[in-house]
């Protein structure tokens, strides 16, 4: 059973019931599902989980949903972290590895935000869930609410990725094409479903998204045999996986499972839109909206994050830093996995490798460090880039 006490505001500490349905705090920052991590600790320990199932749900005392019966599962989580021996050699850091997240039911990692947020929201009895997707969220909503018979409704950039468009279709989800990016379609959508009984899941405007992406830090612990990399490189839009794995560090420190060593954390954006980039250089705790984002990962054309703060003050604990990578860079670097590794990924995941290669250039990491690429999801769903990158 999962040991969650209550949810509590990210920004001000203010306590709020479990039991209810939340989105953000009174003072508009995201809320935190917190846990008695003493008592978990008895039972959550690295020995008992080798009996575990391999998915997302093997870490049960550190996920919200109290009643197993209400679990929506695909089967997610326990993606393979990949020893990257050639593509490390031909960039001379010899502990390279890539966390897979293309291997979840969805083909993404917004799989196990989705997981979390439909499951809790079957447990409240939410029945109608809503989301503003550049694709892959979208489409993992999709799939865990037909699963779970609830109704979805999804508001997408126009130029969204097709495969994105399709997956949702398929899945029976109602689908609305907005002009703009995914900024307009979460203001379109909350404008639309005011006063009605839709639930919002956007990006950490309620609270569970980020439990699903905090397991990543767990899988990544389990799979290097009880250490945390030196490094891990996050490409970064609205920020939950970086987010959640930051809170999954504090937790495993709370358990013992670590010391005070954390992975040092590089968020990777887009040059055509990097706000959080333009702040972490500013020294800026809040990051300003970019203006006309472009670029083709469409991931990373996040223009505002409501949790900026979170990641900023993340990447600076961590002594980590914030970098933009150009397009043709991604293109170039998604090429290279294929070649080296057999691995065919998403802009995103490209935006990762160039990141790594601008950081090794900088000098912000040497190559001697273990290093783990978040490659965040196929790129058999983004065929337009693939077209670009041959």
């Amino acid at each position: 059973m999962p040991d969650m006490t209550h949810l509590e505001c990210s920004r001000c500490a203010k306590k709020h019931a479990s039991g209810e349905v939340q989105n953000l705090c009174e003072c508009g920052a995201p809320l935190f599902a917190r846990y008695d991590l003493r008592r978990a600790s008895h039972k959550l320990t690295p020995q008992n989980l080798r009996g575990r199932r391999r998915y997302l749900w093997r870490y049960r005392e550190v996920l919200p949903v109290a009643n197993e019966a209400s679990i929506i599962s695909l089967g997610e989580g326990f993606t393979p972290l990949l020893r990257a021996r050639r593509l490390g050699e031909r960039f001379g850091v010899p502990n390279l590895y890539l966390k897979d997240e293309s291997q979840n039911p969805t083909g993404s990692f917004k799989a196990r935000g989705m997981t979390l947020a439909v499951s809790k929201a079957h447990e409240l009895g939410i029945r109608r869930v809503a989301v503003p997707s550049a694709g892959n969220a979208g489409g993992a909503l999709a799939a865990y609410a037909a699963k779970a018979g609830m109704e979805a409704v999804v508001y997408m950039p126009e130029g969204t990725p097709r495969a994105n468009v399709l997956e949702c279709t398929l899945h029976g989800a109602k689908l609305e094409m907005v002009p703009g990016n995914i900024k307009q379609c979460g203001e379109v959508l909350r404008a639309a479903l005011q006063g009605t009984d839709w639930f919002d899941v956007s990006t950490l405007r309620e609270p569970y998204r980020a439990e699903g992406k905090k397991t990543m830090a767990y899988e990544i612990f389990e799979q290097m045999g009880g250490h945390l990399p030196d490094a891990i490189v996050c490409p970064t839009g609205g920020g939950t996986g970086l987010v959640g794995m930051w809170k999954a560090f504090d937790e495993m420190r709370e358990m013992q499972w670590i010391a005070d060593r954390r992975p040092r954390l590089f968020a990777v954006q887009a040059q055509g839109c990097a706000p959080l980039v333009r702040a972490y250089g500013l020294g800026a705790e809040r990051a300003e909206e970019w203006q006309n984002p472009e670029t083709l990962a469409s991931g990373l054309r996040v223009p505002a994050a409501i949790g900026d703060f979170l990641i900023l003050n993340a990447l600076r604990k961590s002594r980590g830093a914030a970098l933009a990578v150009s397009d043709r860079d991604m293109l170039t670097a998604m090429r290279e996995i294929a070649e080296t590794e057999g691995l065919i990924i998403s802009p995103e995941g490209g935006a990762a490798l160039a990141g790594l290669k601008k950081l090794l250039g900088d000098g912000f990491l040497g190559g001697y460090e273990s290093i783990v690429l978040l490659l965040t999801a196929s790129g058999f769903k983004y065929v337009e880039a693939l077209e670009q990158a041959v």
